[in-house]
């Protein structure tokens, strides 16, 4: 006697598990804006907390999303072109990020600059916008208050315009070509050594003429201690000089970091 057999199960449908249509371009813009609010000056220091950045990183991108995404490429693509597409992305936000904290290093080139030719180069402080590094007392100064005139002189909009004018600048076509980040990194040292010494030119042309004037004064007085002398006097005025021009460094490295946030875009 013959079982009878039982009826076939029925087949269930193969799952299949797609990325939606917005996330990968999302991903690919969040990419470029997260590493740019990482390193941008102002909204990237170590004093503001990582979750804050992380969440302006979000709030950007979603604010960013409609115009950015017909610059990028059609989606359909294989999984290889999208991760490289996306690695291009970070490479693109480490390489104006880190061009642009270059530029912001230049306080500190000032401050050391400074520091050398005042005798205050032994005065050192821990910088906390570089993790708690020793840094010269003058350049610790120049760095906070240029952060802080950063926001006061709502210059850290620019540094928000520029994330989006990046895309006219660097379109994501995926890795940036080798040359062309070189020369942007050459160019941005050389802008902030430019910088720093612009800033620091006073108190170099201070430290010329007064060590000078004590030379010649050694010469015409040899019994004279001219280096007990020396000393004091030259860090009294220096701060007195350092009063006095501060404003004008202040504005003239504002007006230089302007110029080059703007410079993101083409037009």
């Amino acid at each position: 006697m013959s079982l009878p057999e039982r009826p076939a199960r029925p087949s269930l449908p193969a799952m299949t598990f797609a990325i939606p249509d917005l996330a990968t371009p999302f991903m690919l813009i969040f990419a470029r804006v997260g590493t740019l609010v990482m390193l941008l000056p102002g909204i990237g220091e170590r004093l503001i907390p990582g979750r804050l950045r992380l969440a302006l990183a979000l709030l950007l991108t979603l604010i960013l999303f409609p115009p950015i995404r017909s610059l990028l490429p059609p989606a359909g693509g294989s999984p290889q072109d999208t991760v490289g597409l996306f690695m291009g992305e970070i490479a693109v936000g480490l390489v104006l990020g880190l061009a642009t904290r270059i530029v912001v290093g230049a306080l500190q080139t000032a401050g050391a600059l400074v520091a050398q030719e005042l005798g205050l180069s032994f005065a050192m402080t821990i910088d906390p916008t570089q993790g708690g590094g020793q840094e010269a007392a003058i350049g610790n100064l120049l760095t906070l208050l240029g952060v802080t005139l950063i926001f006061a002189t709502d210059v850290h909009h620019l540094a928000i315009a520029a994330i989006g004018d990046s895309y006219g600048l660097l379109p994501p076509v995926g890795i940036p070509d080798v040359g062309d980040a070189l020369r942007m990194a050459v160019g941005s040292v050389g802008r902030s050594f430019a910088l720093a010494a612009r800033i620091a030119a006073p108190f170099i042309a201070f430290a010329l003429l007064f060590n000078l004037g004590l030379g010649i004064l050694s010469r015409l007085m040899p019994q004279m201690q001219v280096f007990f002398l020396a000393l004091p006097l030259t860090i009294l005025v220096g701060i007195l000089v350092l009063l006095a021009s501060i404003g004008v460094m202040m504005g003239l490295f504002l007006r230089d970091l302007g110029t080059f946030l703007t410079g993101f875009g083409i037009g």
